[in-house]
């Protein structure tokens, strides 16, 4: 991710606390809970490499780009797949070797499903429902600035519950106090 392309970084906190005063003022950004700091794969890339990657940083997906442009995604499962299919019994070596043979461009999902840090998380949520994916690779045109994944949608949810909750909260002891 280049400089030029990336946003201020804000805390977790200062994002959900945004969020909350826009569910009263306003839409939600994907900007506002995209992680900003995304581990990328080189679309000649070998699948021992992503494997490697995806297991230190315990990682489902991960964006594919050629010369800083998104061509598409690997996740977890496209792995799983592919060293499935490569063959069954392998021992732990020699599916690394096997790995180490293929192409991550020949795994990946090429132009994959994307949003812009500007759009909305609903709209988000609704594009991983339809399209049954567990990421949304951020972009500004062709330029990778981001990543929402399924975990960053939970965040979403919590915060909301947790206003939702200390206003119910609140409206009850302030109904408490009048009796």
């Amino acid at each position: 991710l280049g400089d030029e392309t990336a946003p201020v970084l804000l805390s977790p906190m200062a994002c959900i606390l945004g969020s909350i005063w826009a569910m009263g003022h306003g839409t939600m950004l994907v900007a506002d809970f995209m992680e900003r700091q995304v581990v990328t794969l080189d679309v000649g890339e070998r699948l021992d490499v992503a494997d490697a990657v995806m297991r230190l940083g315990r990682i489902r997906h991960l964006p594919v780009v050629d010369q800083d442009r998104l061509v598409g995604v690997l996740s977890q499962r496209d792995l799983f797949r592919a060293a499935a299919s490569s063959q069954l019994e392998l021992a732990a070596e020699q599916n690394r070797a096997e790995l180490a043979r293929i192409r991550v461009a020949e795994v990946m999902v090429p132009d994959p499903v994307t949003i812009a840090p500007e759009d909305n998380i609903r709209y988000a949520a609704d594009l991983m429902l339809i399209h049954r994916i567990g990421c949304l690779p951020v972009v500004r045109g062709r330029a990778l600035v981001g990543l929402l994944s399924e975990s960053d949608c939970l965040r979403v949810l919590t915060a909301v519950l947790a206003y939702r909750e200390g206003v119910a909260d609140a409206a009850r002891g302030l109904r408490l106090a009048a009796s």
